[in-house]
């Protein structure tokens, strides 16, 4: 079994902020291969389904991002899904706009649902699905970006991201190099057309 994790903050107010774009993946998954309703349970909201072959659970943490691991840690425990079989989708600040990488381990980069994750599992030898929101440039700024709501121009890059995330999400399990390499040859043109945009 595996468990896909969506990081983000709880409310209607949060939805649409940058830093809830683990949680918008996460939903883009469970619509398109039909999971169950989400059910509230252990400080998350949870649903099930299948890629595949392959039984998952998704978890959208209904804690702040700082207390994720609270809601990610039960489940998995309860499970038995090793760290291996995690993979947590959140903002990253240090990747371009709509570009993704896939890590396993490592730092959390100040990443503060990374933090609490890896502190209640006690391990941070599990996958990273990093969604990359760009950075304003201005350490200063840093907060009010990332709490802050995707701009329309946005929009483009977001949804074809999310789509890819969710369309290939079964390569994610198999092999997340593969994965990588699919959902970016997706963003290729987009990422190409906001290039040339700046420039203009």
């Amino acid at each position: 079994m595996y468990l896909f994790v969506g990081l983000g903050n709880p409310g209607p107010e949060y939805a649409r902020q940058r830093h809830n774009i683990g949680c918008m993946a996460v939903d883009a998954i469970a619509a398109k291969y039909g999971f169950s309703a989400w059910k509230d349970k252990n400080k998350g909201l949870y649903a099930e389904g299948r890629i595949g072959t392959q039984k998952i659970f998704l978890c959208k943490p209904q804690t702040f991002m700082n207390l994720s691991g609270e809601a990610i840690q039960p489940i998995a425990a309860f499970y038995k899904i090793p760290p291996e079989n995690i993979f947590i989708f959140h903002d990253e600040l240090d990747l371009s706009a709509g570009v993704v990488k896939v890590k396993k381990g490592g730092g959390n980069a100040g990443h503060n649902g990374l933090k609490s994750t890896s502190q209640m599992m006690g391990t941070d030898e599990y996958y990273r699905v990093r969604l990359g929101i760009g950075h304003p440039g201005d350490k200063s700024r840093v907060s009010g970006y990332v709490l802050g709501n995707f701009r329309e121009e946005e929009q483009l890059w977001l949804d074809t991201l999310l789509k890819s995330c969710a369309v290939h999400a079964s390569h994610l399990i198999q092999k997340p190099t593969d994965y990588t390499a699919k959902v970016m040859q997706d963003m290729k043109p987009v990422i190409e057309k906001m290039k040339q945009t700046e420039n203009n």
